[in-house]
Parts: C-alpha cells; sequence; structure tokens
C-alpha cells in the first residue's frame, strides 16, 4: 500500500515540476534577435552614386521593440567632399529598393546592449560638431569599421582601401574568419 501512494505522489510531484517548467519556460520574454548585416554599394554613373558602405539593422529586442533601420555617412554636398577637404557630413539611410541593389557581406546578431551602443555611435558621428566628412580620415568606411568594432569585428582602415567599400568588407570578412563570410567578386 505504501509503495503505492509513494509512486502517485511521486508521479504528480514530477508533473507538478513539470507544469511548473513550462509555465516559467511561457512567461519568459522571448531572446533578442537583431541582425546587423555590412553591406557596398559598387556606385553607379546612372544614379550618380559613388561607391559606399553601410549597415541594415533589422529584429527585435528583449522588450518587443522592432528595429528597422540602416545607417550610412557622407558629405551633404559631394563636390565639398571632394575638392576642399573636410565637408559637412550627414548620417543616410537606404531605400529597400536601395538595399536590394547592394551586397551584403555577412551579418552578426547583437544583444541589446550592442545595439544601444551601435545607435550611440551613429549619433554620435551625426552629431559631431563642424565639417566632419573627409575623404581620407572620416568617410563611410571609417564609419562602418567604428561599428564593426562595437560589435566586436577587428576593423582597421588600411590607405589600400580607403575608398575601396566592397574590397574592404572583403578585407573584414578575411580578418575575422568567425564570420564565415565569402568574399564578393
Amino acid at each position: 500500500m505504501i509503495p503505492q501512494v509513494l509512486s502517485r505522489f511521486t508521479a504528480r510531484m514530477v508533473a507538478a515540476v513539470l507544469l511548473a517548467v513550462a509555465a516559467v519556460g511561457l512567461a519568459t520574454p522571448a531572446q533578442a534577435d537583431v541582425q546587423v548585416s555590412f553591406h557596398s554599394f559598387n556606385g553607379s554613373v546612372l544614379w550618380g552614386r559613388y561607391p559606399h558602405t553601410f549597415v541594415v539593422l533589422k529584429g527585435e529586442l528583449d522588450d518587443g521593440t522592432k528595429v528597422d533601420a540602416n545607417y550610412g555617412f557622407s558629405a551633404r554636398y559631394t563636390s565639398q567632399a571632394i575638392s576642399s577637404g573636410p565637408a559637412e557630413h550627414m548620417i543616410m539611410t537606404e531605400t529597400e529598393r536601395t538595399i536590394a541593389a547592394t551586397n551584403r557581406h555577412f551579418t552578426v546578431t547583437v544583444s541589446d546592449r550592442e545595439y544601444r551602443r551601435l545607435l550611440a555611435t551613429v549619433l554620435a558621428w551625426r552629431d559631431y560638431p563642424g565639417d566632419y566628412y573627409d575623404l581620407d580620415e572620416n568617410n563611410c568606411i571609417h564609419f562602418v569599421a567604428a561599428l564593426a568594432r562595437v560589435v566586436g569585428l577587428e576593423a582597421d582602415v588600411p590607405e589600400d582601401y580607403l575608398r575601396r567599400p566592397k574590397a574592404w568588407l572583403n578585407y573584414i570578412s578575411r580578418k575575422n574568419p568567425q564570420l564565415g563570410a565569402r568574399e564578393i567578386p
């Protein structure tokens, strides 16, 4: 009699524990899933656009906030950037159509903390006083390199890549083999 009572008691306890564990699992917020993709644009005579690099952020934060944004860095006036050194700068965003015509080199998943650090970096570049865009010192590649470092990538900007966004992102792929990224020809 006692063994039967104990086995029924044990079965009920196991069921109660499993039910409690399942309830806790349902109450736990979803894991954040923000993806940061690193893109290059080859440039286009038709669009009047120079080669460019930028990041695309998509996903959801731990609190359920949806993320769908992209950021690049550019001179406000191209002629000023080419002819006279430091130029007025801006953070620019791309359209879905433009993004579809670019090269996505690799994507990393970031934590909420890293996401906030990325946004702080974007704002720091946007709000930098004075003329900050410089073709050789602070161009779109330098901006994306700063963002890549925020997410833990090794991202220097050798002189050979200063004006070659696609080649530079291929170089970053090689420097960070953990990405498993294939080079874009």
